[in-house]
């Protein structure tokens, strides 16, 4: 009988990520991208409470 009958496979290990030096271009990236992901949180809890996304433009009466 061969040792690899039953059982579960152990899965391989990834290798271990190395710590990447970040300049002024990726600081600038990841806090531009904090600040969108906040406004879009914003956003998505103005549009739950039903206000307006945007106030103006055209408002068209129910009357023809």
């Amino acid at each position: 009988m061969s040792g690899r009958e039953g059982g579960k496979k152990k899965p391989l290990k990834a290798p271990k990520k190395q710590n990447q030096q970040m300049d002024d271009d990726d600081k600038a990236y990841h806090q531009k991208k904090k600040e969108d992901e906040k406004k879009m949180k914003e956003m998505q809890a103005r549009a739950a409470k039903g206000g307006p996304l945007a106030s103006g433009g055209i408002k068209k009466s129910g009357k023809k």
